[in-house]
């Protein structure tokens, strides 16, 4: 877009003085700061979860989840290892809690999302609530709220993290603390937060005091219903097939402000057209099998695997049944910021 100056001695000597100063002459850079469309490093991968599950397996008798504080084993998008980071601004990783095991208390300005992949009866208990874990729900821990997980049943519990640990670290506004007791009190019963605030009404004298949804527990067999039935009243998007955002029911907003996460339906056959969007993007198949076309490489996937998109690659799917996709992505910062777009590919 820009072309670089030519290089003479004179200007070389000039940067050499510069530089002694801790400055150097933007027109030597501008081309790689200012580009004409995104050209992300990261790069598009696929974790398939039968080849990994016995690795989550494994840390759980490894080490214990009081011992490593979470027991996660981190997803790294090849193109940033040793960064925590699956995306420039997101993180992902699966966490597993083996039964009778306790997950210690803390609370951190890192917001995030949990998506179950595997078993029933652990626990999120998230400001004096404890929600049941089950298969497909997605479960939110706000900024700043005290969270601990635990496993009273009888087989491990496994799930996705997504949070946006790599936008805060940018940003540099990371706290954290320890409650310094590994449960916190249990003050409201459980499904309190869904009556109070998910069922299109609001307690009368309630006021929001932060950007997330009170909602923190969105059960699967809500959304799965939802995309059933609009699947089967209205015509697909020629992209996406049928896709749904989760809402903060305070605001009509992202349930976290800075995580988009959406739920779709491919049905049968389906064949989407390519689409490109500025997001960066995080997949987990909840059910069905199918492929994904991400620039010129293509995956197949199953239950519970997990891939990324990269901002601005042609993104299609297509289903070989009945699939859903979870997804998870900086989409709400982007959208603020007026920086978020969309492109058929």
């Amino acid at each position: 877009m820009f072309d670089k100056p030519t290089s003479t001695n004179e200007r070389q000597g000039f940067y050499a003085r510069i530089d002694q100063h801790d400055m150097t002459p933007l027109w030597e850079v501008l081309g790689s700061l200012v580009i004409p469309q995104p050209n992300s490093p990261c790069v598009a991968a696929q974790w398939h979860y039968d080849a990994i599950r016995d690795y989550l397996l494994e840390a759980g008798r490894l080490i214990t989840a009081k011992e490593a504080e979470r027991r996660v084993l981190i997803l790294e998008n090849p193109a940033l290892r040793g960064q925590s980071a699956i995306t420039h601004t997101m993180y992902c990783g699966l966490q597993v809690i083996m039964p009778g095991e306790v997950a210690p208390s803390h609370r951190h300005t890192q917001s995030a999302l949990r998506f179950v992949i595997e078993g029933e009866g652990a626990y999120t208990a998230v400001n004096g609530e404890r929600v049941t874990m089950r298969r497909g729900d997605f479960i939110i821990t706000p900024s700043w709220t005290w969270h601990d997980h635990g496993n009273p049943g009888e087989e491990p519990v496994i799930w996705m993290d997504g949070l946006d640990i790599p936008l805060i670290r940018m940003l540099d506004a990371s706290f954290a603390e320890r409650l310094g007791e590994e449960t916190q009190p249990v003050t409201q019963p459980e499904g309190d937060a869904l009556t109070r605030y998910g069922n299109n009404m609001l307690p009368v004298d309630w006021e929001p005091t932060t950007k997330t949804s009170p909602v923190f527990h969105y059960p699967y067999d809500r959304s799965r219903e939802a995309l059933d039935k609009l699947a089967r009243s209205g015509p697909l998007h020629p992209a996406h097939g049928v896709k749904m955002q989760f809402i903060n029911p305070a605001s009509g907003g992202s349930v976290i402000p800075t995580m988009g996460t959406f739920m779709q339906l491919l049905p049968k056959g389906f064949k989407g057209n390519g689409e490109r969007v500025t997001d960066g993007t995080i997949y987990n198949v909840v059910e069905g099998r199918g492929r994904t076309t991400i620039g010129e490489r293509t995956f197949d996937w199953g239950p519970r695997d997990i891939f990324v998109a990269p901002s601005w690659l042609p993104v299609s799917h297509e289903a070989d049944d009945d699939a859903v996709l979870f997804s998870y992505s900086d989409r709400p910062v982007q959208k603020a910021l007026g920086l978020w777009r969309s492109a058929p590919a």
